[in-house]
């Protein structure tokens, strides 16, 4: 045998506890590593959801109004909603006066439209003739 490889089996014989002990070392590390990464995976997929807790006040009259303020509000959310659901129930696809794409009565989107910028559609051929284009919503529903 050559010199060199008695001089690297002489290394080996001499350390070989702990080159053992590196070994094992970066192995363990490199499985724990790959285990935590697969545990982060896991928990991305729960989104994180922050809620802000409502301000009490200690005066019961601002307390009074402040519940007036969120009454109204939803009052008027509510009129929203059901002056849009009203307008779009006979549509079969609805689109914004200041957009180029057309939706589903049900689409997220078409929600979001303010109820004087809405426009019925009878069929999609009727909204692609006047130059819109398809939302998601209507491609992944057919």
């Amino acid at each position: 045998m050559s010199p060199i490889f008695l001089k690297i089996k002489e290394f080996f014989i001499k350390y070989e506890p702990k080159i053992v002990l590196v070994v094992a070392f970066c192995l363990i590390s490199a499985v724990s590593f790959e285990f935590g990464l697969l545990q982060g995976q896991k928990w991305q997929q729960k989104p994180l959801v922050i809620e802000k807790p409502a301000q009490v006040s200690s005066d019961p009259s601002n307390q009074n109004q402040g519940n007036s303020e969120v009454l109204a509000a939803t009052q008027a959310t509510d009129a929203k909603v059901s002056s849009l659901s009203a307008k779009t129930a006979s549509c079969v696809y609805v689109g914004s006066r200041t957009s180029n794409k057309f939706y589903l009565p049900t689409c997220s989107y078409a929600k979001r439209i303010k109820p004087e910028n809405v426009v019925c559609f009878k069929s999609a051929d009727e909204a692609l003739g006047q130059g819109r284009t398809e939302s998601k919503c209507t491609t992944s529903t057919k």
